[in-house]
Order: C-alpha cells, then structure tokens, then sequence
C-alpha cells in the first residue's frame, strides 16, 4: 500500500542564506527576521464548504499560546525568540480565489511557507507554482494521496492527516470482514477528492469482489443541491451497504434524502471530512439519532467533546488555549482541535529545525518525522522518511451512538507494509 498510495502584514527578508541539502541551492528567506517568521494560508471562511473555517482559527490560538508563553524547549517566547505570524484568506473554496490569494501570500506577504491550505483541488491548483518558486507547502488541510506519492515531482509539498486511500481502504476491509456477500452502493464526489476515497474501498474489497457485491456506484458535482437521483439508485439497487464519501453538506443531503425515500441499508459508512459537527448535529434533528446509529468512521485526533477526555492534560491544555486566544469560538468543535493539532505539528518543525531556519530544513524536518503530537489518539505516531511522506497514517474506527462518536477495537495502520 504504501507505493500506492483539503490583518495583512508585509515583511521583507531579513536575512539571505545559503541553503545546503536535498532542496539545494542559494536562496533568501522571506518571511523571516531575527524576530519573526511569517506563514500564511487559504481556508474557505465563507461558501459550500464553511463547516471548515474553524480550523485557521484554530491554528491562530495555538500560535498566539506559543508567541505568549515559555514553555517550549528554548524556554522563549515563540519559537527561538521568533513570533509567528499567522496571515490567511478567504478562498470561498474556490480554485481560482485560491491561487489569486496564494500568490498574494508569496508576492506580496513574502510568507516563510504556506501551512495548512484546505482543499484537494485548491492545494493542486497551487502546487506547481509553489514548487517552482521553492516555497513549502506543509501540512495541507486534505487528504488526498498525491502529497506523498508524488513527492519526486513536487518536493516542497506534503501532506498531514491520513491519507483519502487508507482511509476508503479501511472501509472497504471492515465491509468484507462484517458483511461478507452483501449488495454494496457508494456515492461519491466527482473530483480527485472523491476518487480517491472510492480507489481505497474499492482496492481493499478487490476486483472480483466489487464486480459481484458493488450494485451501485454513484457520483454528483461539487456544489450540487439535489441527490435524490442519486440516492433512488442506490436505494432501487437494493444495497444493504451503503458508503458517503463526500463533503459536508452533500453528507447531510444525502442522508436526509436517504430516510425520506425509506433507504433502510444494514450498515452506513461516512468519511472523516464529514464526521464532523457541523454535519452530526444538524442530521440528529433530521433524520435523528435512531436513523444515524451504528454509521462507521475513523479517527485520529481527539474529539474535544468527548467525555472519555475531560480528564486528559492536552485536552485540558487545548480547552484553555481556545479559551484565553479564541474567544466565542466553539471550544468542542473538532475543527477548532484539528487546526490546534496541526499548528502542533509545524511549532514541532520549527523547533527541530533550529535557531537558523531556511526553507529547505523546514522540508527536511518534515521529511524526517518521528515523533507524538499530545492531541492525536494515543498511539498515533508523526512518522515519514526517505520513501515515506505521509505523516499520520493511523487511525481509529468508530460508530455513533446515540449523540457521539465511540470506539471500536484499536489503532489501525492504514498503510501496512
């Protein structure tokens, strides 16, 4: 598997280096001085996809924790002394908007690397000019399998969270193993986001077994507001699985149109994109809780509101974050912990790299992972190398119940040697 497998500030280079390594060559560093480091990135606060805008918030109250406080390893305020500014754009999660604002982050606001950017078609859109102007882009805000299997062509980029690939193939593994010969239908988004969810499920359950059990494979556009067609298919083909790869607001469509036209399947699976509160608490006023039981998922990082975690020092230590440097925002929203999550991973970057950074050893840490992030599920390890570049490739099922997400079995390594 692992071969196979989304206030301005202007500064100016304080500093022009020579960077040594594998991303080689004599280059000025913008975006950073002796007492700060720029970063920036796009994230669609408002549109289809706004359920995400959460996570720059995130982000920004884990960097504001950092530039207040002296609890990293220099014993200093930011990183070695550095405060880290956090610029980022409204994208409207559209492509185009997407790559006006990237430019603007590079050309005008000269950041040291872009951090997070949400999307899989907004981060393709952009990765061929980040590259070629050597900029990093790090820890990008999709899933989508080509950050770490075309890392030769495109070296300044990489990925963070679990992979589209794994993830479907996850699914596709537990389908064979608990409902071994029954009638499968998949919906699925008409874009490389979607099919790489659906090449994952469908690679685990194997050609043969997809040409006898999957009755219906289902597609919509992205931005679409009716799935009925779609879900009459499904329900006409007489799936007992059915399996949501889609974004958040076709997942509600979806489901709601589902109980409407009386889909009754034996067992739901719905993917980690729309796990998510913005999806969850709306469909439990509609269709409700006795229809949505029993969906599974994954995991990898905490869910703020989970009770199993009151108790836990990171999430004490989130929960305080959000409160003190993000204020009225919603402290139990996944998002907002995937953002502070994320944020983690980079200041550990940063700190690896040392009190001289360049862009190169900025890729370089990232490309030499071995560590723990104190807000993913214990047991999930920050973890690449010379033929590895995804970072997080562990992960946890779970299945509602009755107002949230609860565990089944352990952690699971999505890409097995």
């Amino acid at each position: 598997m692992r071969k196979l497998i989304a206030c301005g500030v202007v500064l100016t280079a304080a500093l022009a280096l020579i960077v040594p390594g594998a991303f080689g060559g004599a280059e000025q560093q913008p975006g950073l001085t002796a007492r700060s480091i720029t970063i920036g990135g796009t994230f669609p606060l408002t549109g289809i996809a706004a359920a995400y805008a959460p996570i720059p918030v995130g982000m920004k109250a884990y960097f504001a924790y950092v530039n207040a406080t002296r609890t990293g390893p220099d014993k200093k305020r930011g990183v070695f002394g550095r405060q880290i500014i956090w610029k980022y754009y409204n994208d409207e999660f559209n492509p185009a908007l997407t790559t006006n604002f990237t430019r603007r982050l590079v050309e005008e606001d000269r950041v040291f690397a872009t951090v997070g950017q949400l999307g899989t078609e907004h981060n393709l859109a952009v990765r061929p000019y980040l590259n070629q102007q050597r900029v990093p882009q790090t820890l990008v805000s999709t899933g989508a399998s080509f950050w770490g299997t075309q890392y030769k062509e495109y070296p300044w980029t990489i990925g963070w969270q679990p992979d589209y690939i794994a993830e479907g193939r996850r699914y596709g593994l537990h389908i064979k193993a608990n409902h071994a010969g029954k009638k499968i239908g998949i919906l699925y988004q008409q874009d490389d986001y979607g099919k790489d969810y659906l090449y994952g499920v469908r690679y685990a359950l194997g050609r043969q077994y997809v040409q006898n059990n999957v009755v219906a494979t289902e597609d919509y556009p992205v931005g679409a507001t009716s799935l009925t067609s779609q879900m009459l298919r499904i329900r006409n083909s007489g799936a007992q699985v059915v399996v949501h790869l889609s974004l958040t607001t076709p997942t509600v469509i979806a489901l709601r149109t589902a109980n409407a036209i009386g889909l009754r399947p034996d067992q739901y699976y719905m993917n980690s994109v729309s796990a998510i509160a913005p999806v969850m608490t709306p469909l439990q006023a509609n269709p409700g809780n006795n229809y949505l039981n029993g969906i599974f998922t994954v995991a990898y990082f905490k869910d703020p509101a989970d009770s199993r975690w009151a108790n836990d020092p990171a999430m004490k230590l989130y929960k305080d974050i959000i409160t003190k440097y993000a204020g009225g925002t919603n402290v139990n929203d996944p998002q907002v912990m995937y953002g502070v999550a994320k944020a983690e991973t980079f200041v550990q970057a940063l700190y690896k790299i040392g009190k001289s950074p360049t862009r190169a050893k900025l890729m370089n840490a990232l490309t030499n992972m071995n560590s723990t992030n104190r807000f993913l599920l214990p047991g999930i390890k920050q973890k690449t190398g010379k033929r590895d570049r995804f970072i997080i490739s562990q992960m946890q099922l779970q299945r509602w119940n009755n107002g949230q997400w609860a565990e089944v079995g352990g952690i699971v390594e999505g890409r097995p040697r």
